[in-house]
């Protein structure tokens, strides 16, 4: 029997994996989260261990594909898609940095995207049909999902972007791929970008045009994310012992997929939940009341200026609460169990450049903006909470320092070492749209160019 998927908007039918995937975003607006999240005994998670990471998440996802994917075509997604390194770097004692930056796209981002890519390919490929994917991105989701989706039989990208927040080496991941990738660079901020692809998801004129989303709206995006929590506990516990986790969080997939990794049996004593200057979050947590941030503040960290998380309402969800699309609380959440399970902190550009200095000054350790920022969150937690005995944590570092090498030079007064998927990217052409901040436009973009699908 599938696992089965309901709309937080709780006035959309359940759906099963393969439904959720295809559709993205629920009929009423919310978004597909687990019925039940399928639990994971601890010993098996212990057994991690002595495993490789394509045979955990082999073991993590088969729980939701059951009846849709055969175990023997699953753990052969699972192989293609994961045969790059997981790095869990020690800084000191025994706070680590996962390193989640060794796909082809140098970010967090190929893991999920990567494996929603083949899941849907390989749906496609049973009941025919074509597919439009629509994506907005503040950094790193373009590229990980333009790159996921390259060229994929029955399978056309959209990817939009704020013109002036992305890094040059961001944007020329996407720009330089065409094929079956249009990139439209908006005149706008990341929400902006945002509104408009969720406008269209369910604008009646576009009707005849099967969309679907590769943002992390996409129960696909969180899935697998979930996989590389457990993949760090397993390989860096002693005795069973829960970990402390640091996410820098922008959109909330990331933290997300941690939570359901929590929900499957995952020992964790506190996630830290770092934003940048974005801090809606870290207020809602600790007043009660949640207010959305607009336009939102640009940082450095720029995949991370999102000033009302779409996944925000997951998150309430996973705490009893219910939340709609445009922030409204109809139901609060257990904020004393949030509270307990939850450490959230906001870290401006100043003190993420400092944590970039620190590591590296202290420790050799190199962090680019976003691993800054949840590395800073971490530290802060340690510092203020002072746990004992020093409990194991673990601090994830999203995209690869090479991705700002302005910054990090400016900073640190050295040049990241290139990874062999940024070598040769700025001599590529680059081909992609610019536009306004206006829906009638975008709408006639995409009528022009999709009409008759």
């Amino acid at each position: 029997m599938p696992s089965m998927l309901y709309s937080t908007n709780l006035r959309s039918p359940d759906v099963d994996l393969k439904g959720a995937l295809l559709q993205g975003q629920a009929p009423d607006k919310g978004l597909y989260m687990p019925r039940e999240i399928p639990q994971i005994p601890l010993d098996e998670i212990a057994g991690f261990r002595d495993k490789a990471y394509p045979e955990i998440a082999f073991a993590v996802l088969k729980r939701y594909t059951q009846g849709l994917i055969p175990d023997d075509d699953l753990m052969q997604l699972c192989t293609e898609c994961y045969n790059y390194d997981v790095p869990l770097e020690k800084v000191y004692d025994r706070n680590y940095i996962m390193r989640l930056d060794q796909g082809p796209t140098a970010s967090f981002k190929d893991f999920a995207a990567r494996m929603m890519a083949r899941m849907m390919r390989y749906f496609l490929a049973q009941e025919g049909g074509e597919l439009v994917i629509l994506t907005a991105t503040s950094g790193d989701t373009g590229s990980a999902v333009a790159h996921a989706f390259h060229n994929v039989d029955r399978i056309s990208m959209v990817v939009l972007f704020p013109i002036k927040e992305v890094s040059d080496r961001q944007r020329k991941q996407m720009t330089t791929l065409g094929g079956n990738v249009t990139v439209i660079g908006i005149d706008g901020q990341f929400d902006d970008c945002q509104a408009l692809v969720k406008r269209a998801f369910v604008d009646p004129e576009l009707e005849s045009i099967r969309f679907s989303s590769a943002n992390s709206i996409n129960i696909g995006r969180l899935l697998p994310q979930a996989v590389y929590y457990l993949y760090a506990w397993a390989k860096l516990q002693e005795n069973n012992e829960p970990a402390v986790i640091s996410v820098p969080s922008g959109n909330f997939g990331d933290i997300c997929g941690g939570l359901i990794a929590r929900g499957t049996g995952l020992p964790v004593a506190r996630f830290v939940i770092a934003t940048n200057a974005n801090d809606e979050f870290p207020k809602f947590v600790s007043t009660g009341k949640y207010e959305k941030i607009v336009p939102s503040r640009v940082c450095i960290s720029n995949a991370m200026n999102v000033g009302h998380p779409s996944n925000l309402p997951r998150l309430v969800a996973l705490y009893g609460g219910v939340m709609d699309e445009q922030g409204n609380v109809k139901k609060e959440p257990d904020f004393a169990a949030l509270r307990r399970d939850v450490y959230s902190v906001s870290v401006d550009d100043a003190g993420t450049r400092q944590a970039i200095k620190d590591a590296w000054s202290k420790y050799k350790t190199m962090l680019e903006p976003h691993g800054a920022v949840g590395w800073a969150g971490l530290v802060k937690y340690l510092g203020e909470e002072t746990p004992s005995p020093s409990p194991l944590a673990i601090s994830i570092e999203t995209a690869h320092p090479a991705k700002f090498p302005e910054e990090i030079q400016r900073l640190l007064g050295v040049d990241p070492p290139l990874p062999p998927s940024l070598a040769g990217l700025d001599a590529k052409p680059e081909h992609y749209d610019k536009g306004p901040n206006d829906y009638p436009w975008f709408r006639e973009s995409l009528t022009r160019k999709f009409k008759g699908m």
